[in-house]
């Protein structure tokens, strides 16, 4: 019997293709999982004659490690995870490794992190980005938990990530406990994201431009090949140029009603719970809840009317345009999803790297994109960054984006055109310009129905005052604001 380097428990398509990776990187893997005929199947075709063996046993799988043992987890979250942690804890000893490489929840992660560490056991939370083909060829990994676990798993994680420029491998320690696990939810969400505005441009261009499937796979092509690159970018335009047998485009059948798995949720509960103004990525996620209502928007459809899109002006310009308003939203999107970042770190007391998160996104992952670069760059050059608009570059792509940003929000929106994304993003833009916001009205209405006190502009910050508005109440004020 061999002796392992690393175990991988979950042979479905992620965890076979993760096996079929490290083995390829010349390491060598013991599988299991509780249905055995998924591991038989898998032994005697994908992984025939390849240095990875089976595990008859969670007990036949400790046996068959080297020490310390590193067991790689690819199962559903939440009670799965659990059940099998408490299922591995007797056959681990002191110092073992436990790597979750699914979709957990960060609280979780914090939790497990405490939970295995006080019985002697190291924990790893990670993100894993990149689907089938990123788990086989090279994904995004983005590790987090137990320090000291970082340098036995390191060179197997960075040996199987995706390499961008210079063989720089997508994958670095995030930060403790569930920090690895928040970042992928981040990138999860960006990716909710990406993906609305992407389906925002396309409805503008089939719905008000009236352009042909063949046209607006051009137009995906040719931004492809520019600043706009990206996977989502590259795959949209693929999927635009795909025929069915008859010739007819097969996306144009697909019902629209969109499916989602809950990060993009958790993201948006995160960003609620620190503060952060996560606009955009808020509207995505609603924007899927409203596709799901589809019966109901049918049915509103017959009673409810709305302009007729019809647009007069040069489309070649209002293309141009187009491409800059999803440049801009992309960067608003970025912007407010590293403001969570930052929340997150300065609450859970996280020193992440910003700019090294953002190489780890260059590549292999879902938002991979050139755009990523830029956002290393910009952190590289000012770690203290606290918004990415401020940033010398994203503050000349904007101001330069600007003028066809509003036009193609002002024209689509005369027509009728959903496009909820693209919107929040230039109104969070507007907001976060402006040095005075109109919340010196609702502070006041706050007070005058519950006391709740005020700021004042001409009185040092940090005082709070109560005005008696009716003339019939007291001078007994209620708590401070809190954001």
């Amino acid at each position: 019997m061999s002796v392992a380097n690393i175990a991988i428990i979950g042979v479905g398509v992620m965890g076979e293709n993760l096996a079929l990776n490290m083995e390829s990187k010349n390491y060598s893997v013991v599988v299991f999982d509780k249905d055995t005929a998924k591991v038989d199947k898998f032994i005697n075709g994908r992984a025939k004659e390849k240095r990875i063996q089976s595990a008859s046993s969670l007990e036949d799988l400790a046996l068959k490690l080297e020490s310390p043992r590193k067991i790689m987890i690819m199962v559903p979250a939440g009670k799965p995870v659990d059940s099998l942690i408490d299922e591995l804890i007797p056959v681990l000893t002191k110092g073992d490794i436990i790597i979750d490489g699914g979709n957990s929840h960060y609280p979780d992660t914090n939790r497990r992190t405490k939970y295995l560490e006080e019985k002697g056991l190291l924990y790893i939370g990670t993100g894993v980005s990149g689907g089938e083909e990123g788990a086989l060829k090279g994904p995004s990994i983005m590790p987090g938990g137990s320090p000291k676990a970082w340098e036995h798993v390191k060179p197997i994680l960075q040996d199987i990530s995706a390499k961008v420029e210079g063989g720089v491998p997508c994958c670095d320690w995030v930060g403790e406990n569930g920090a690895g696990h928040f970042v992928k939810m981040v990138h999860n969400g960006i990716e909710y994201g990406d993906m609305q505005l992407i389906c925002e441009a396309y409805q503008i261009m089939k719905e008000l431009l009236g352009l042909s499937y063949e046209e607006m796979y051009q137009i995906f092509k040719k931004w492809n090949e520019g600043e706009l690159q990206s996977y989502l970018i590259e795959i949209t335009r693929d999927i635009l140029a795909f025929n069915e047998e008859d010739g007819t485009p097969l996306v144009g059948k697909i019902l629209d009603k969109a499916g989602q798995k809950g990060t993009g949720k958790w993201t948006v509960i995160a960003a609620l719970d620190l503060g952060a103004p996560l606009t955009l990525i808020s509207e995505a996620v609603f924007a899927r809840t409203l596709s799901s209502i589809k019966d109901e928007r049918v049915s509103a459809s017959k009673i409810l009317s709305g302009p007729i899109p019809k647009f007069d002006g040069k489309k070649e310009e209002f293309i141009e345009n187009l491409g800059k308003a999803l440049y801009a939203s992309k960067i608003i999107s970025y912007a407010q999803g590293y403001v969570l970042l930052r929340n997150a770190a300065e609450e859970y007391g996280w020193n992440l790297n910003y700019g090294g998160i953002a190489l780890m996104w260059r590549g292999g992952c879902i938002i991979r994109s050139a755009f990523l670069g830029k956002i290393k760059e910009a952190y590289d050059n000012n770690p203290a960054l606290t918004n990415l608009l401020v940033d010398p570059f994203f503050k000349e792509k904007i101001e330069s984006s600007q003028q066809g940003w509003r036009r193609v929000i002002s024209e689509s929106v005369l027509n009728g055109i959903w496009i909820p994304a693209l919107t929040t993003a230039l109104n969070y833009y507007d907001g976060f310009r402006n040095e005075r916001l109109p919340a010196n009205l609702l502070q006041a209405q706050r007070d005058y129905f519950g006391a709740h006190q005020y700021e004042r502009t001409d009185k040092p910050r940090g005082e709070f005052y109560h005005t008696n508005w009716t003339g019939h109440g007291g001078d007994t004020a209620s708590s401070t604001y809190t954001l």
